[in-house]
């Protein structure tokens, strides 16, 4: 299990690879398990400010293990049970995403279906490469994309997602980037660099105010308006008082580069 999730750390910025090329790094009870546990791992590391999230061979992921899930009926409940259980756990991987204190980034190409789908728009930004493939296409098997589907109409219009939903189409990365499912489509063989550069810019900013506002941002998108602004008027009040955002506001005024010390 521990082969099925790389890390590699470089500069503050965390890469994890999907690293089960054979059956395009679908969601199995292993990968699930070992993506999740690497998530829990990064959540108390206080070295990584961004995590990068992608998938090795052909794709960046195709969802759950179908063949998985079909053995999966072989209890005498009929799998009851264990698909419950499954999308139970599946469901805690897509929430630990936006939960973590780091922003992380999908960099998808080849494919990102179904559960693969919903692990890029869980993911706080996502690039990828032109010809890239996302779909939660799994109505045309006759299993409609339900928890797929909380994360996508989290991030795109409501006519949009639910075409997708019950057409089971694909769309390009292209039109991805327009849907707004990911932050922009390069071309294939600038997707790391392109990738790396964002990681880079963010993991330059002051940590602790990247994770305070990353908290904020989901906070606050679930509330009314005027609790928003009364809630990000206290997280915003608290951070000035942060001795290095003190720091940060003279480094401005006084043209130089900050001395952060977190």
């Amino acid at each position: 299990m521990n082969n099925l999730v790389l890390r590699n750390d470089t500069g503050g910025v965390a890469r994890l690879l999907l690293n089960s090329p054979g059956n395009l790094n679908a969601l199995s009870d292993a990968m699930m398990a070992a993506l999740q546990a690497e998530l829990d791992r990064l959540a108390q590391d206080e070295q990584i400010r961004v995590i990068v999230l992608s998938g090795a061979g052909k794709a960046f992921c195709a969802g759950h293990d179908l063949k998985e899930m079909t053995a999966g009926r072989a209890a005498e409940d009929g799998g009851g049970a264990y698909f419950k259980d499954l999308f139970a756990r599946c469901s805690n991987l897509m929430m630990t995403l936006p939960r973590l204190p780091q922003p992380v980034i999908a960099e998808v190409h080849g494919i990102a279906t179904a559960a693969g789908c919903q692990l890029v728009a869980s993911c706080d930004m996502a690039v990828a490469a032109q010809g890239t493939r996302f779909g939660v296409n799994g109505v045309n098997i006759g299993l409609f994309c339900s928890t797929p589907m909380v994360a996508l109409s989290r991030n795109i219009a409501r006519k949009q997602a639910f075409e997708m939903l019950t057409t089971g189409t694909f769309v390009e990365a292209d039109r991805a980037a327009e849907l707004g499912l990911i932050n922009r489509a390069v071309p294939p063989e600038r997707l790391a660099e392109e990738t790396d550069a964002l990681a880079l810019m963010v993991a330059g900013k002051l940590g602790s105010a990247v994770r305070v506002g990353k908290a904020a941002f989901y906070e606050q998108i679930q509330m009314p308006l005027a609790q928003a602004y009364e809630y990000t008027g206290a997280v915003m009040a608290d951070n000035m008082l942060d001795t290095d955002t003190a720091e940060g506001i003279a480094a401005f005024l006084e043209k130089r580069p900050p001395d952060w010390k977190l």
